[in-house]
């Protein structure tokens, strides 16, 4: 976990503090160019909102900035791992020209390759609880010949399809917990970054912060919501 050391004594406004707790991943720096890290912290939240990531501000109160934190690595790995099941969903889709309504679920996928298949395989999705694998049996018992690339292919990504919408809906449920303290502690938070404030303008600066950040942490309940009944909805 992230540790913070905070300095809230200067009159000036200390760039350092408005910069985001985490900063975007090898694969955000490629969608959204290299130029996003010279941004400020307000154009880069412009950015991560676009992409679904979360950029969080210090507010100089070290409970609360790692609370902001913990709350912030987790919506991200659960995007992360959201943005893999997608992936492999659409590989999937691709490689055998399947769910043109643009669904994620896998049903109609896993028909077209049972029935591109089914002289020579039994294709089926087996499914136990949140964990499921693309099952190929062969006709012929004694048929030694190895499976068809593009069949081991959708086998691999079914495998990953299962590992990253778990993961998305297990994180889902972390986030719950993370997020309803955040935005039931509003009022508290506030009188907590008042009491750390050196100056008026040290406290409408971090203020502000607060602000931003509990705006982020709204945004992050929506998207992980989605991101949840997604994963649960790629079963289908």
């Amino acid at each position: 976990m992230l540790r913070f050391l905070c300095c809230c004594f200067s009159s000036g406004d200390s760039a350092d503090e408005r910069q985001p707790l985490l900063h975007p991943g090898p694969s955000d720096l490629n969608e959204a160019g290299s130029a996003r890290q010279s941004r400020s912290a307000h154009s880069d939240a412009k950015t991560v909102k676009r992409i679904g990531r979360l950029v969080m501000r210090r507010v100089c109160v070290p409970e609360l900035d790692q609370r902001f934190s913990d709350m912030a690595e987790t919506f991200n790995e659960q995007h992360e791992r959201y943005e893999a099941m997608v992936r492999n969903i659409r590989n999937l889709r691709q490689s055998y020209s399947c769910n043109h309504n643009d669904t994620l679920a896998l049903t109609e996928c896993v028909g077209m390759i049972r029935d591109e298949h089914e002289a020579k395989y039994r294709v089926s999705l087996q499914i136990k609880g949140y964990e499921f694998s693309l099952i190929v049996v062969r006709v012929d018992e004694s048929d030694e010949e190895p499976l068809p690339p593009h069949l081991q292919f959708a086998q691999n990504e079914v495998k990953g399809i299962s590992a990253s919408a778990k993961a998305t809906i297990s994180k889902g449920t972390t986030l719950q917990e993370l997020i309803g303290w955040l935005l039931r502690s509003k009022d508290q938070m506030a009188e907590q970054v008042k009491g750390t404030a050196a100056t008026y303008q040290e406290h409408g600066r971090l203020s502000e912060n607060l602000e931003e950040n509990l705006k982020e942490v709204r945004r992050a309940k929506e998207f992980a919501l989605g991101y949840r009944q997604q994963g649960r909805g790629s079963l289908h």
